[in-house]
Formats: structure tokens, C-alpha cells, sequence
């Protein structure tokens, strides 16, 4: 097995084809780092590329004027950005954008297309995978939003991230978290430093490490086990 092949299959999607399908992706992937705060779609400009996250946390968030900006979902290595080029669309009606810095395979979207021309192909397979579960945590983060408490989302969000990342620190400014819970950022201040109090994380100068995994984990909302579950039921991630 080559390099990029093992590499490849740090991402989900990929990890789950066979090699003789893995091999046919790889002359069309391109291995790229994911700098925090990159821009990788814009709503309604057409999808040119597409991106297998390795590492990091990529946001899709809704604007809704003002400087209000909402996150819909979270995409690590357990998924792929711009999964609307395999539902047939051309153009997202949100913004997707690096939260956490990390690294990606890239593919163009036009070559996606060629290769998921097999309805019934392990690729769609995957992708028909990943999209139900992207379909599954906007559904959770709605109702997550709205019912419960910000120290709550504060943990189930940073425990995602955690599991996207090779290890338990990752960098993370207050300002996006404050973005992504739409809060603000008093509120996101607070909360870290309550749980830092509480020695689940220590927080500075823009890095998070988790102390305490367990801890933290008793702190977030249930949303975190439903959305994992899910995930690995449809894509068996583990």
C-alpha cells in the first residue's frame, strides 16, 4: 500500500473502499493543508473542488445579516465538504470555512462526478453514507441550539473536535467558538474558564487541550453520544 493510501484512509469515506477502488481516487487527489479561517465554499458560487478532511474541523455556517453567523454542522475526517456535488447540485446555499486547522485530500468537482458515475459503486456507497449523517447532526444541532445550555454545547462541541484532531490540544480562538454557539463571546469566556476551573480543559493563547475527557464528557449534552452513534453506525468509524 503506498503512502497516500494509508494517508487516505485517515478519512473515513476513503478508508471505507477497497484498495482497488482507493487506487482508482488517488491519481485525482491532491494532499493539502487546511489553514484556520480558509474559505473552502461560498453560497451560491458553483462547488469547484471538493475536500476529504484528515485532520481538522470544517464549519457550515448560515449568515443571517448582521454579523450573525450560525454553524449547521461540523465536518472532520469522518466526512467530506461539499457533498451537494454528489446530490447533484452545483452550488451550497451555505459557507463552509476551516474552524480548526488541519489537512485534506482535494479533488475537483468535475472528477467526483466521473468517478460516482456507478450508482451502485462503493465511493456512492460511502457518499450516500456521509450525507446521511451530515443530515443527521443538522437535525441534532437545531434542536441542540435550542434547548440546551451553552456550557452544555460548549463540551459536545469541543469533544467533536477532539475526535477530528490526532490529540486531545487543538487550536481554537474564542471568537469562532463564540460564533459556532452563537453566542457571545462574554458567554463562550465564562464557559471556558468554568470548565478550566473544573479541570476538564486548560485554555491559552488560542490552543485548547482537554485535561479531562471523562469529566468533560459527563458536561455535554447527549447530543454527543447521538451524533457519534450515528456516525459510526452508518460509516463504522469506531
Amino acid at each position: 500500500m503506498t503512502t497516500d493510501a494509508i494517508l487516505a484512509r485517515r478519512n473515513t469515506v476513503l478508508g471505507g473502499l477497497d484498495e482497488t477502488s482507493l487506487a482508482a481516487l488517488l491519481p485525482d487527489l491532491t494532499d493539502i493543508p487546511l489553514p484556520a479561517g480558509r474559505v473552502l465554499h461560498e453560497p451560491g458560487r458553483d462547488i469547484t473542488e471538493v475536500y476529504f478532511p484528515l485532520l481538522g474541523v470544517v464549519s457550515v455556517v448560515a449568515d443571517l445579516g448582521d454579523d450573525q453567523i450560525v454553524e449547521t454542522a461540523t465536518i472532520g475526517r469522518e466526512g467530506v465538504v461539499g457533498i451537494s456535488v454528489y446530490l447533484g447540485a452545483t452550488a451550497p446555499t451555505e459557507r463552509a470555512l476551516v474552524q480548526v486547522p488541519g489537512r485534506a485530500f482535494c479533488m475537483s468537482a468535475e472528477d467526483l462526478r466521473e468517478h460516482i458515475t456507478d450508482v451502485d459503486g462503493p465511493l456512492t456507497a460511502m457518499l450516500r453514507r456521509s450525507a446521511q449523517v451530515l443530515f443527521t447532526q443538522v437535525a441534532r444541532n437545531a434542536a441542540c441550539n435550542r434547548v440546551h445550555t451553552i456550557r452544555r454545547r460548549a463540551a459536545r462541541w469541543l469533544l467533536m473536535t477532539a475526535d477530528r484532531m490526532d490529540g486531545p490540544s487543538f487550536e481554537l480562538t474564542q471568537h469562532f467558538l463564540a460564533q459556532m454557539l452563537a453566542v457571545r463571546r462574554t458567554s463562550v469566556s465564562e464557559v471556558a474558564q468554568s470548565l478550566a476551573e473544573d479541570g476538564c480543559i486548560t485554555y491559552s493563547r488560542g490552543r485548547i487541550t482537554i485535561t479531562d475527557r471523562p469529566r468533560l464528557q459527563a458536561y455535554a449534552c447527549d447530543c454527543y453520544e447521538a451524533i457519534r452513534r450515528a456516525t459510526d453506525a452508518a460509516l463504522g468509524s469506531g
